[in-house]
């Protein structure tokens, strides 16, 4: 009776350590198999625990020019898709206009497009006005699909945020600049970063559209692709463990930095 008791009143939380345990177990399989040295190339079996993986985690010059053009790209993209995407928001949010309900419909068409369209349809872009496939156009593809996510995270965080704050600082002689540089781009900071941190993902990892606008250009993911023919290098699990690991402690500073002081 204790037991099912105990189960009645902790079964939504029991439930929800399960999905999240289902979802971290790909990451805790890649961060052993980082750890691994398999019996063959072609083998993905516990062969022996090493660290030689870490030691030494570019197993070809190709595969750490691979993931430095990734990261270059992300970074690009990153930055130029969280400008843009911060003041769409803002004016979306804040402003009236003629036309704001069909720009939020188009802010959707990026992400509801199946990729494999949206890389076509790019690539046909590019060969009618004579572009030529490399990396830039990879940065221009990977802009055009992180706008709309960054544009969804930041238009959530300020529509829930209180405009009397602005308005109470208006009151106290601020003027519009001190208003958004003291209070609302406090308030609005967590959701950027987050739209940064997701578009940083979302380039790093993307393949198909790549795939379409690269040329012959090789990133990160389309090496990997390209490696599981002969064999995967089990440095590719090094390298996918240290982002994880990075991007739990950007989150974990973000949130220690949102902390209130007592």
């Amino acid at each position: 009776m204790r037991l099912s008791r105990w189960l009645a009143d902790r079964w939504l939380m029991i439930v929800a350590l399960l999905v999240l345990g289902y979802l971290a177990l790909p990451v805790l399989v890649v961060a052993a198999l980082s750890f691994n040295r398999p019996s063959s190339r072609l083998s993905y079996d516990f062969g022996e625990f090493t660290v030689d993986n870490w030691r030494q985690p570019c197993a070809t010059s190709e595969m750490c020019d691979a993931m430095l053009r990734s990261v270059q790209i992300g970074f690009l993209a990153t930055v130029v898709a969280t400008v843009l995407g911060t003041l769409m928001a803002f004016a979306l949010v804040r402003h009236r206009f003629r036309g704001r309900s069909g720009i939020n419909v188009l802010v959707f068409l990026p992400m509801a497009t199946p990729e494999v369209v949206l890389g076509t349809s790019l690539l046909a872009l590019f060969v009618a006005a004579g572009v030529p496939q490399g990396f830039w156009t990879i940065v221009v593809a990977h802009v055009m699909f992180c706008v709309s996510f960054v544009v969804v995270t930041v238009k959530a965080r300020l529509a829930g945020m209180d405009r009397r704050l602005e308005e109470a600082a208006m009151d106290l002689y601020a003027n519009e600049w001190q208003t958004f540089r003291r209070v609302t781009l406090p308030l609005v900071l967590p959701g950027i970063v987050a739209a940064a941190l997701l578009s940083f993902s979302l380039s790093f990892d993307d393949f198909i559209v790549t795939n379409f606008t690269a040329g012959t250009t090789v990133t990160f993911p389309m090496y990997v692709w390209g490696a599981a023919q002969r064999g995967i290098p089990p440095q590719v699990n090094v390298i996918g463990t240290a982002m994880f690991v990075v991007a739990l402690l950007l989150v974990g500073i973000s949130s220690l930095g949102r902390r209130p002081t007592r």
